[in-house]
């Protein structure tokens, strides 16, 4: 088939890259360069990088409803659009071609519905999770769905290690839902009515620990906001991010935020509002991350005294 593919973020490249393999991709539809670091230099998409590399035509509308873009559009004469992690598609586009805008999604819709559902389902301490293809309709994530395959959440696997995962496995279920379509065997199962969870982008303020809370709820947090926005403590020297964490116990907690363990050898560990975690990697403001037991030969970290005095 020809295919208009949209995307921006590194997720839908491994897709990408299979419908070149199995399919005619006419053009590639990403975001502008989006401007970065103090010289405000322009920075292309990670989509915008592979299809060039991969030698397509990669158009970058300001706007989704300009007729020029719309003309270039219906000039590739598309037999689908396929979609992967791209902002919403007004009607006019995803209603252009003949065999509709199919979209890839990171949950089993129609659960976690939104801009992040990988990291949703790791802080929320799933053990499974999946991914589903859907014909797009006007309201975001609700279109009927073709197929989905699910996928298991390791209890200490971060939201980018599952990402990578789920990549590969995107790209697999991108090519069945396509030769089901060029089969005209996809099936349109629409998606039960009901209360669903939602999956809202993410901020940084989200990433902030409350260590009154469990030490499982802070520790899914600490992987479901790593690599980005990520989880951090606030301290006496500024922001420190906690990049990983080992749930030592559950059971009744000290006092929540303050050093339970500290050991220039084997690192250090906080006490929970329910629980202790042991810190694995944690980064200073302005410096590298760094193992638990190097923070502390660092930084002098005792026991009994609060983390945020640090």
């Amino acid at each position: 088939m020809r295919i208009v593919f949209f995307g921006t973020a590194g997720f839908g490249i491994p897709t990408l890259r299979a419908l070149h393999e199995r399919h005619e991709v006419a053009a590639v539809v990403t975001l502008p360069d989006t401007e970065k670091g103090r010289g405000r230099h322009p920075v292309p998409t990670p989509v915008r990088v592979a299809a060039e590399g991969l030698g397509f035509v990669v158009l970058m509308p300001g706007d989704l409803r300009e007729p020029g873009f719309l003309d270039r559009l219906l000039s590739y004469s598309a037999d689908l659009f396929f979609v992967v992690a791209f902002r919403i598609l007004p009607g006019e586009v995803f209603t252009m071609p003949p065999r509709g805008t199919v979209n890839l999604h990171a949950s089993l819709l129609p659960d976690y519905r939104g801009a992040a559902p990988i990291n949703w389902a790791v802080i929320n301490g799933d053990e499974e999770t999946g991914l589903t293809t859907f014909f797009i309709e006007e309201t975001v994530d609700t279109g009927d769905i073709i197929t989905s395959v699910k996928v298991p959440i390791d209890p200490e696997e971060t939201a980018g290690e599952l990402a990578g995962r789920m990549e590969i496995a995107g790209a697999g279920l991108a090519l069945h839902t396509l030769d089901l379509i060029e089969q005209d065997s996809a099936r349109r199962i629409r998606q039960p009515e009901g209360q669903v969870r939602p999956a809202p982008k993410l901020f940084k303020q989200d990433g902030l620990i409350d260590w009154v809370r469990g030490a499982r709820v802070i520790h899914n947090q600490v992987r479901g906001m790593n690599p980005a926005p990520g989880a951090y403590t606030e301290t006496s020297r500024g922001n420190m991010k906690i990049l990983r964490t080992r749930i030592v116990r559950e059971d009744v907690g000290g006092q929540p935020g303050f050093i339970e363990t500290a050991s220039p050898k084997d690192g250090m560990s906080v006490s929970c509002g329910t629980g202790s975690l042991e810190i694995l990697e944690i980064q200073p403001p302005g410096k590298k991350s760094m193992d638990g037991a190097s923070f502390v030969r660092g930084y002098r970290v005792t026991v009994g005294v609060n983390i945020a005095t640090l």
